[in-house]
């Protein structure tokens, strides 16, 4: 008798689930794509009507930013170094307690230790940023920064409140993520390490640390995106004067604040003072994409060397 090739009907449902859940997820993957190039039609196309009624020059390079002046003085430097000044002290809290957590929970903690610290870690994740902007308002500036900072007047708005705080909140990316690729080593790198007479601390440093580069570096990346894409911190705590600053215990605004105070309705629909929030909000996006390029890159090239 001849045999026949067709798939059981047991294969024939398992093949027709597979076709639909490879349907599903191309989707998905779709809609990514259509919505990432809606973001950004909805961005640029306000932000070239305001590049025809302001200089890209003076954009970029003036220091002043006072839309709301006659005349205007559309600088971005002035906001853009509020970002930096919250982005870069966030990091200085994040990474350093981060690192620390994920060797910690990694390398030290036991199984029921680590079951136990690692939900409540991830805990600050879940808390709404409108929370840490208040925290930072009512009770970072006013008991420690106007207390202890040395330079200046601290007054009730502080880049440094915004950014201390800022950096407890992407606090929880840095040490998950860092942790996850920790893990990810493999055993045998670790016992190997051990049978050659190193200690814990060495371990953890040389071969745990060197391996997992490149997880820790895209955790510190997506943190720093993060940190300079935060809006409601940066509203509540860090204020809307917008000047250059050296001192981090004064008020200063950040792009993402900017965008905050400015879509309340202050400016006109269709205005150029409207318009600069998109041009503003371009800036964010190129900066962020330009982050992930290199963090691309950078995973890439520590990957490759520890290959």
């Amino acid at each position: 008798m001849p045999v026949s090739l067709q798939p059981a009907g047991r294969a024939r449902r398992q093949l027709r689930i597979e076709r639909i859940a490879k349907a599903l997820l191309g989707t998905a993957a779709a809609l990514t794509v259509l919505i990432s190039v809606l973001i950004v039609l909805a961005l640029f196309r306000p932000a070239i009507n305001f590049f025809q009624d302001v200089s890209f020059k003076d954009f970029i390079g003036g220091i002043d930013w006072k839309p709301l002046f006659k005349p205007p003085r559309y600088g971005v430097w002035s906001i853009v170094t509020g970002t930096l000044w919250v982005a870069a002290i966030a990091l200085l809290v994040s990474v350093p307690l981060g690192l620390g957590a994920a060797f910690y929970l990694s390398e030290y903690a036991g199984e029921r230790t680590r079951s136990i610290i690692k939900p409540i870690l991830e805990i600050l994740a879940g808390i709404p940023t409108v929370v840490f902007g208040f925290f930072a308002l009512n009770f970072i500036n006013p008991n420690l920064v106007q207390k202890l900072w040395p330079v200046g007047d601290v007054g009730t708005y502080s880049v440094l409140a915004a950014g201390l705080v800022t950096g407890i909140m992407i606090l929880p990316t840095v040490a998950s993520l860092s942790e996850d690729a920790m893990t990810a080593v493999p055993q045998a790198l670790r016992q190997g390490a051990f049978a050659l007479g190193s200690n814990r601390r060495e371990v953890s440093t040389s071969v745990v640390f060197p391996a997992a580069l490149s997880g820790i570096v895209a955790a510190i990346v997506l943190a720093t995106a993060r940190a300079i894409g935060e809006t409601t911190i940066a509203v509540l705590a860090a204020g809307s004067r917008a000047q250059l600053t050296g001192n981090p215990g004064e008020e200063a605004q950040t792009m993402a604040g900017f965008i905050g105070f400015a879509g309340i309705g202050d400016q006109a629909t269709g205005s150029v003072g409207y318009q600069s929030i998109f041009a503003v909000g371009a800036m964010l996006f190129v900066v962020t994409m330009l982050l992930n390029i290199a963090s691309i890159r950078i995973v890439r090239r520590f990957r490759e060397v520890y290959e």
